[in-house]
């Protein structure tokens, strides 16, 4: 396994890298505004699903066939911007309640999990990043590359959780002021659907 020397410069890097601004934390402070610091939480939980999905593509190799195919870039890059579209869609035509006022608890648990999931996982950028990435820490002589991979991914993982969950608490707490006003909630919603759009459209600029 990696040094620990090693792990804990990997860990303040990623910890910079999450505070960041990025698609992904700003995907979760939106939410958070909008919904509240569970939501926001929730949102995180899928993101860091994608995340342990994305760390196995590279360290199963998977991800240098995919950064080798324009085709398979091109495809899941335009799934993500019309997911992302279509939340916009959702956010700029909903009421002043949060969209998922509607759904039942678990359901709308489930769907916000999903939701985290689904934009992490239809970001290209991100399997990318990570094939890029922690290949850079693995130490040739600390064994397998794949284990040292799975260990990064699972550190990378883990300061995401912590500074996109911080992001999340903040949010959240500053939205709950927010959303006590009607008038709020639907600037609230109808500033998610510009935000969503944006990454839409900067999802759709992106190249390899």
């Amino acid at each position: 396994m990696p040094s620990l020397q090693t792990t804990l410069a990997f860990l303040g890097v990623a910890l910079v890298l999450g505070f960041t601004p990025g698609p992904d934390n700003l995907f979760v402070l939106m939410q958070s505004i909008a919904r509240g610091r569970r939501a926001g939480l929730l949102v995180v939980a899928g993101l860091c699903c994608g995340l342990c999905a994305h760390t196995a593509a590279v360290a199963c190799g998977l991800a240098a066939v995919f950064a080798a195919s324009a085709t398979a870039f091109t495809v899941l890059k335009f799934a993500g911007a019309a997911y992302l579209g279509w939340l916009a869609w959702q956010a700029l035509r909903a009421p002043a309640g949060d969209l998922d006022d509607a759904a039942p608890p678990a359901l709308a648990a489930r769907a916000l999990v999903l939701r985290g999931f689904t934009m992490n996982l239809t970001n290209p950028k991100v399997l990318l990043f990570f094939l890029a990435f922690l290949p850079q820490f693995v130490e040739p002589a600390a064994g397998p590359v794949a284990a040292q991979v799975a260990w990064f991914g699972l550190c990378f993982i883990a300061a995401t959780l912590l500074s996109f969950g911080c992001i999340a608490l903040l949010a959240g707490a500053i939205g709950g002021w927010l959303r006590r006003s009607a008038r709020a909630r639907v600037a609230l919603n109808r500033l998610c659907g510009v935000v969503f759009a944006g990454l839409a459209l900067r999802l759709l600029a992106a190249s390899r």
